[in-house]
């Protein structure tokens, strides 16, 4: 890490983008789940009707995916402020 706090607004920018890009890329998820597989996605992992592959599949899946979009939406905000920071715009 750079050290850098950011301004308040950096941190609530990133918090959004982090939790925009988790909940959008769920969706994706889900629908690419119902089309690849004809099937809902399961909702309750713990249920002993659901198959245990399946459960298992989709939480990595959607795990992965999710942290990943998390993690460039964060980064592409933070260049977003870095630049503004060194071009003495607003923080």
């Amino acid at each position: 890490m750079s050290g850098k706090g950011g301004g308040t607004g950096a941190k609530a920018a990133n918090a959004l983008a982090g939790a925009a890009a988790a909940f959008g890329t769920r969706k994706l998820i889900v629908l690419a789940w119902r089309r690849i597989t004809g099937n809902e996605p399961p909702d309750h992992p713990e249920d002993p009707k659901v198959a245990l592959l399946h459960a298992v599949i989709f939480g990595m899946v959607v795990g992965a995916s999710v942290n990943v979009a998390r993690v460039l939406a964060t980064r592409a905000t933070s260049a977003h402020f870095a630049v503004e920071d060194s071009s003495g715009g607003p923080e």
